[in-house]
């Protein structure tokens, strides 16, 4: 094969090759996070303005909003704190909308609504959407284990909702899940309310 044939396969596996590199950086980055929140276990002093964590990760998401044509609705109160560290909560939120919007069905436009409200003695953050959803029953265990993943045709690392895992539980709260295969999945996040709050 003459040398001017190999030189489309060099760009492509050039390009093969620094999208791997990204993705191997995005999970080392990951992996310290992780090993950060497992160091760092109570932050009970710190206090994060919701509404502005939500707008800051709206943003960032924005153009996946604007490329599936998603429908993004916000309820949540202006004043709002809620009892971990704004960079905590920031990774609760992103990788909550982003699921949504990445595990969107192919069938139609990503419809993800974020509520907050008070419950009992919690704080509690729900995220509903209505994308390729999954059995619950079937992935019991699996679905917030490290380095899992339901869906694989979508990139990702598997290390997203882990980390939301820890940080809810580092807090003392729990994460509930609840998702048909074909309609959706409801992520619902409680945070204690601290004395004080």
């Amino acid at each position: 094969m003459p040398p001017a044939a190999l030189v489309g396969d060099v760009a492509e596996m050039l390009h093969l090759m620094e999208r791997a590199t990204e993705r191997f950086r995005r999970t080392i980055e990951q992996l310290t996070d992780v090993s950060r929140l497992q160091q760092a276990h109570a932050q009970t002093d710190t206090q994060a303005l919701l509404a502005a964590v939500v707008e800051e990760v709206r943003l960032d998401l924005l153009p996946l909003v604007q490329q599936t044509q998603a429908q993004l609705t916000v309820d949540v109160p202006a004043t709002t704190s809620l009892p971990l560290s704004e960079k905590n909560l920031r990774s609760v939120v992103y990788n909550l909308l982003s699921n949504a919007l990445k595990y969107r069905h192919p069938d139609r436009a990503p419809a993800v609504r974020l509520t907050y409200f008070r419950q009992d003695q919690h704080h509690v953050l729900r995220v509903q959407d209505n994308g390729l959803g999954f059995d619950v029953a079937e992935v019991k265990g699996k679905l917030f284990g490290m380095f899992q993943r339901l869906h694989t045709h979508v990139e990702g690392s598997g290390i997203g909702l882990y980390m939301v895992k820890k940080i809810v539980e580092n807090s003392g709260g729990r994460i509930d899940v609840q998702s048909q295969p074909g309609e959706g999945t409801t992520f619902t996040v409680y945070f204690p309310v601290h004395p004080t709050a």
